[in-house]
This record gives C-alpha cells, sequence and structure tokens, in this order.
C-alpha cells in the first residue's frame, strides 16, 4: 500500500502505512497534534489511529504530553470514551490507537440538522452526564467538553479528545498569539482561578453544550470571544429555545459558583422526574430525509477516538441579537484585559493568597499528640460531601465546608463547635490571626472572627467589596476589586495600611508560613519575565523587588529563598526550578527532564517535591542542581505534596493518604479510599495534608477528616 498523502494544514505530505501493527487505510482528519487514520487491525477490527505530527514527535516535552492524554484516556472505562486499543508514545511517530466508533460529532449534528428534539435533548443530557461521572470517579477532568468533542453514537453519546495540546486550532487567540481556550464552554473559575479548575467546570461546559444543541448557538454569544468571556463570568446565560423542562437543570448547570451546579448524578436522578415518558432507547442521530449512513466514514472526522475537533461555525439557530454597540465596547474593554493578563502567564489563584500554607510547620507547631497516636475518622462534616479544607491553630483542628466553619479536637476527631457562614466557598483553610479564629472567604463584604474555644462572633465588621483575601504575619489581607490592597489588624480589624500596585489587578499574593513577607508576582505581557515584590505584611513597604526570566508560579519560601515554577505562559506546563535569594541576588535554575502538567510542589529544606498531573512525583535537589528521584504514583489527581524530609504526604482524590520516603520515593505507605455515597463529586481542589507533631491529619471527599500515626505509614 503506497503512502497517503494529505494536503491538510499541518500534516505531513506522505503519511505513514503502519502505526505498529495497524494498517493504516485512509485519512480521517488532520489537527494541531497529528493526524487521525482509519485503521485495521490484523484480525480486521476497526480501528482510529492517532499518529504525531513529525515535528512535535522531535520534542521529548511533546512526547510527555501524549504520554499523559495516552494515560488519561487509559483511566477513563470504555463505555462512554473511544477506548484505548493500544500505543506507543515513545515511537518514532508517538500513536495511539482507540476503537472506531462510527456517527458525526454534535457539533456536525446541529450544522446539517439544526437543533435536537426535546427527547433527544433529555438523552443526551443524560448520557453526557453518566460520561462525566465515569471521566470523574477516574480523577480526570476533562477541561475541554464542546460539541466538537461529543460523539453521537448508537447507543449514546461519547466524550472524545482528552488531549491537552492543541498549538494550531484553538478558537481564542490573544494579541501574542497565546492560546488559552474556548470560552463559550469554559466555566467562570477558568478565567478567575485556574489552577482550581475541577470537575464543576465540566458540568458547566455540559450546560453550555446543550444549550448548543437546544439552539445552535451557545447560552453567551458574540463575534467576539473577548465578549463572550465577559459573558461567562459577569452575564446571565440566555435560554431562549431550550425546552422548559430542561431549562431550569441546564441553568443550575451553568451557575457561576462551582459549589451551586449539580454533580453528574445529581443531574440523571433529576433527569428521571422531568418527564414520566424518559426516553431509554438507543440515541441515533437524526439524519435529514434523503441522507444515507455512510458505510465508510467521510472525509470529515467523525469517530470519537483521538481526531483533531472540527471548529465550530454557522450554528443551525438564529444568533441573539447582538450587544449595543456601546456595551459591547466596553466589555471588549473589561474582558481584553482580563484575559491578556491570563495570557500573560497568570495561571495561580486569582485569589489574594494561594491556599494551602496556613498551617503550622511540623518543627514549630504545638505537640497536638502524645506519644502513643490514636487514629480516628470523624463524622462527615458536610452533608453534601466535598473535602474540608483545614489548619491547625489554638490546640485545634480548624476546618470549612460551604456554609461553615468547625473546630475539631485533634485526640479524637470531636467536633468541638460549629459556626454557619453565608460564604459558599473559602480561599483557604482558617487560620488562626490576632489570636483570633480568620475563616478565609473568596470575596465578600463582612468579615468575621471567631473565638478559638467556642467558634462563637467575636467580631465582625462591614469591609467594601474585595476579591480576595489572605493573611500574613497576624494581618489581614484584602484585595479591592479595583486592585487596592489592605492591610487590616487581625486582632482589632483596624485597616494599617492601604496601597495599590500598578500593573498587577487584580493583585494576586502568596504567603507561607514563618515569613512575615506576603509576596505579588506579575508576568509581563508576553511571558518572557516575571517582576517579584516581596511586601512587608506589618506595614505594606517593599522590601526587595526583582525581575526574573520566565513566568513563574510561586510556591514556598525558606531559608531566606523563594522558590519558583517556571510555567509555559500558554499551558502553564512546569518547565524547571527556580530558586531566587533576594540577599545576594543569586538564582538557581534546574530544568525538569520532561514539562509537568498541573504540577504542586513543596520545598524542604533545599529539595523541591513536584506532583504533576497523571501522578508523576519527583524530588529536585536545588543545591546539586539535579533531580534526585521520579516515581509514577498512579495517581490522576493529587494535593500539592508535604514533606518533613523524611516522608512526602499527598492526599488522592478518591480520600487516600500517600506516604513516600522523602530519599528515594518508595512507597511506604497507604490509607484506604474514602469517597462516601456521592462517589461522583470529585473535589475541584484538593487539600493537602497536615503534619502536627506525630499526627497526619487529611480530609477527604466523604466530607470526614482522619489522623493517623506519621510515625509509621506501613501500619496505615
Amino acid at each position: 500500500m503506497a503512502p497517503q498523502r494529505n494536503s491538510g494544514a499541518g500534516a505531513e505530505a506522505e503519511l505513514p502505512e503502519y502505526a505498529g501493527h495497524y494498517r493504516l487505510e485512509s485519512c480521517l482528519g488532520s489537527g494541531g497534534m497529528g493526524v487521525v487514520h482509519l485503521a485495521r487491525s490484523t484480525s480486521g477490527m476497526k480501528l482510529a489511529v492517532k499518529v504525531v505530527h513529525a515535528e512535535f514527535a522531535r520534542d521529548p516535552e511533546f512526547r510527555g504530553r501524549f504520554r499523559q492524554e495516552v494515560a488519561a484516556v487509559r483511566r477513563v472505562s470504555g463505555a462512554f470514551t473511544a477506548p484505548v486499543v493500544d500505543a506507543d508514545p515513545e515511537a518514532e511517530r508517538p500513536w495511539m490507537a482507540t476503537l472506531f466508533i462510527p456517527g458525526p460529532t454534535l457539533s456536525d449534528q446541529v450544522k446539517r440538522n439544526g437543533p435536537m428534539t426535546p427527547d433527544r435533548l433529555r438523552r443526551l443530557m443524560a448520557g453526557l452526564a453518566e460520561a462525566l461521572r465515569d471521566i470523574h470517579r477516574a480523577g480526570v477532568v476533562h477541561r475541554d467538553l464542546k460539541p466538537s468533542n461529543v460523539l453521537l453514537a448508537e447507543d449514546g453519546p461519547k466524550v472524545i479528545d482528552f488531549g491537552i495540546s492543541r498549538p494550531t486550532d484553538s478558537e481564542l487567540r490573544t494579541e501574542t498569539g497565546k492560546l488559552i481556550g474556548t470560552p463559550p464552554f469554559m466555566a467562570p473559575e477558568q478565567f478567575r482561578r485556574p489552577r482550581e479548575v475541577g470537575p464543576a467546570a465540566d458540568v458547566f461546559a455540559l450546560g453550555s453544550v446543550m444549550v448548543h444543541a437546544a439552539t445552535g448557538r451557545g447560552p453567551f454569544d458574540s463575534d467576539s470571544p473577548y465578549i463572550v468571556a465577559y459573558q461567562v463570568v459577569h452575564d446571565e446565560p440566555d435560554l431562549t429555545g431550550v425546552p422548559g423542562n430542561l431549562a431550569p437543570l441546564i441553568l443550575r448547570c451553568l451557575a457561576k459558583d462551582p459549589e451551586d451546579r449539580p454533580t453528574p448524578d445529581e443531574l440523571m436522578r433529576d433527569l428521571r422526574s422531568v418527564a414520566a415518558s424518559y426516553d431509554t432507547q438507543a440515541f441515533i442521530p437524526a439524519q435529514r430525509p434523503g441522507d444515507a449512513q455512510p458505510s465508510e466514514p467521510p472525509s470529515e472526522p467523525p469517530s470519537g477516538s483521538p481526531s483533531e475537533p472540527p471548529s465550530e461555525s454557522g450554528a443551525g439557530a438564529p444568533r441573539a441579537a447582538r450587544p449595543a454597540a456601546a456595551r459591547a465596547r466596553r466589555k471588549v474593554l473589561l474582558a481584553s484585559g482580563a484575559l491578556l493578563l491570563a495570557a500573560g502567564g497568570v495561571f495561580g489563584c486569582v485569589q489574594l493568597l494561594a491556599p494551602g500554607r496556613a498551617d503550622v510547620p511540623r518543627e514549630t507547631a504545638t505537640r497536638a499528640a502524645s506519644a502513643e497516636v490514636t487514629s480516628w475518622t470523624s463524622p462527615p462534616l458536610a452533608g453534601g460531601g466535598g473535602m474540608p479544607r483545614c489548619s491547625y491553630g489554638a490546640g485545634a483542628l480548624l476546618c470549612v465546608t460551604p456554609g461553615q466553619v468547625l473546630g475539631l479536637d485533634p485526640s479524637d476527631g470531636r467536633v468541638l463547635w460549629r459556626h454557619r457562614s453565608e460564604a459558599a466557598y473559602w480561599s483557604a483553610a482558617p487560620v488562626v490571626a490576632g489570636g483570633l479564629v480568620q475563616p478565609l472567604a473568596d470575596h465578600g463584604s463582612r468579615l468575621e472572627a471567631l473565638d478559638p474555644a467556642s467558634g462563637g462572633v467575636r467580631r465582625e465588621w462591614d469591609v467594601p467589596a474585595y476579591s480576595g483575601i489572605g493573611q500574613a504575619a497576624g494581618m489581614l489581607l484584602l484585595t479591592g476589586t479595583d486592585g487596592t490592597v489592605r492591610g487590616v489588624d487581625a486582632a482589632t480589624g483596624g485597616t494599617k495600611w492601604q496601597r495599590r500596585f500598578p500593573g498587577a489587578v487584580p493583585a494576586s499574593f502568596s504567603s507561607f508560613a514563618g515569613d512575615s513577607a506576603a509576596y505579588l508576582t506579575t508576568p509581563s505581557a508576553d511571558g518572557s519575565s516575571t517582576e517579584v515584590t516581596a511586601v512587608d505584611a506589618a506595614t505594606g513597604d517593599v522590601r526587595w523587588k526583582a525581575r526574573l526570566d520566565g513566568t513563574l508560579r510561586l510556591f514556598g519560601s525558606a531559608h531566606g529563598s523563594v522558590f519558583f515554577l517556571s510555567v509555559d505562559a500558554v499551558y502553564a506546563d512546569a518547565q524547571t526550578v527556580v530558586r531566587y535569594t533576594p540577599a545576594s541576588g543569586a538564582t538557581r535554575t534546574v530544568p525538569l527532564p520532561v514539562r509537568r502538567q498541573s504540577a504542586r510542589a513543596t520545598v524542604h529544606g533545599d529539595t523541591v517535591y513536584l506532583l504533576a498531573a497523571g501522578g508523576s512525583l519527583e524530588a529536585v535537589d536545588m543545591d546539586g542542581g539535579k533531580r534526585q528521584w521520579h516515581v509514577e504514583t498512579s495517581l490522576g489527581r493529587g494535593s500539592a505534596p508535604v514533606s518533613d524530609g523524611h516522608v512526602v504526604l499527598v492526599s488522592a482524590a478518591d480520600g487516600r493518604l500517600l506516604a513516600f520516603a522523602a530519599r528515594s520515593g518508595e512507597l511506604v505507605g497507604q490509607t484506604r479510599a474514602r469517597l462516601g455515597a456521592d462517589a461522583d463529586r470529585v473535589p475541584a481542589v484538593l487539600p493537602e495534608p497536615l503534619m502536627v507533631g506525630t499526627h497526619v491529619f487529611a480530609s477527604a471527599p466523604d466530607g470526614t477528616v482522619f489522623a493517623v500515626d506519621g510515625r509509621n505509614p506501613s501500619d496505615w
């Protein structure tokens, strides 16, 4: 068989004849990542095989990204995806083979036949909810659910394309050409808090997909992607044309707050009650009169295999009226500024302080445990499940779940007190500052300070609306919606200082236990450098300022140095670990052998521990300038690692706590999974474990907090 030719953009002129043992018969389509072929196995089974473009095959970093895609698809069962049959990420031309599933994408279906009927919409929504439940249970967040990634197979919809690298086919580019996503199907938190995007973002995308299927347009529609982005974050969705019995469910999916969205299981339960005539027959896409189902796949990629989605244009229903010119211009200005900030590399949290560093360091903590540590598990702290976010202070575990703050006895997990709150989202666990418990709500206009012994309100006061809150050195730091930062005395509630930081709106600070400074990182628009400013939390004075190369994400401070991950400005993949010592101005950079997706890191001494999406855990010796060890943990998602120099601890999405030897990476202990009754509810944020004395505390998706003996991980 002669090599096939393909004149598609980006495809090689000569295509291979085989991928592994699979003979490539015809080209289904070409995209930014590679070419998708119809192929057959030796036994004659039809397959769809993605073969990576030669230019990317030569890039070891891209190979790492492709390995992650293969791992993600393999973690998910084949009931709602195109199952992986075989793959070779290490081949000269990396490839992945999945079962070939005939059928159009939802995007193509709506283009050809217009909006779906109500009964087909119900079946589509139920099928997608089942698919997301399956994907989330595997610890995977798709993050790119849209009509071109939904395949309409005979037995129901299949979710496809788990790749995160599409260098040439995004619908949105900034003025510097940086790809950041497809706005009509992105959730608000993907613009506001990119590092905290979790399963709820897929539910939001499901709602947008359903509006497209019902009307031929999206719930937020405009010719300008910047206006769409503004609408996603600020405006109510347009559900005109959506069937009345489905509109309330879709509206819940499109809630701005991730906590207000239903889980896939909840969606399926509610869909059963939408109509008594809920139809469970096989989903067969409608055909136009005279259309015949082709015996061989059409020229456009129909298969849910690893195909690259076609662009989406020409919806079948009329567009909603465009905004008035003045309103459109205003939204372009506001949204463009926000998106350019994100494209410049601010992939960290946009709330004031990065979460998870409010706990007391092990070496300075009050000893919460006696010589004998009792393992325990608390009752579920929230009726709807979800992982509590906890810190240690004033002799208690201080935890938050949506709508409440709790104090737990660290010796047995008993609930000492419970305080109801209007806050539905917390930027971090509570902290003790100024002798009071300070819950860190993500935004609002009222602050509360609680008695650490009883949970009673000791002080509450109104403040101008703020977009983020954090603490450092006994001060509360509030970022105003205009970028102004206020330093508030945590003990008295009085404002000690106020200043605005030009070029950083909103100001995104980080702080760390034992460090009295708060750090502001401001990447340049082109991602080539980052300005780092250390601010005295008590006075607001600038201690030092430095401009460092690359787009940097700060994750720790130790022994007079600060530590960063240098990330790719487009995808936020970690490329190097950077240590900066302001006293000497010295910078130490240690490259990672392979780029790491969604990496989270911690530092102990001069060793940095990183856990990336897909479960890659590694230790980097900053003094020696090299990686010490690397292990594959098999975790789909994990918390930021925590270490005391003896063990490295990680919380998993299924509620397990895992311990690895700090010197070798060997797995030395793990607890059982704690998913609970709502096993489909995968939290957006995985709180890291706490190490306090000889106790280790962690939380789980079933809503519980548990304690184990940190000295004996093998007994967990």
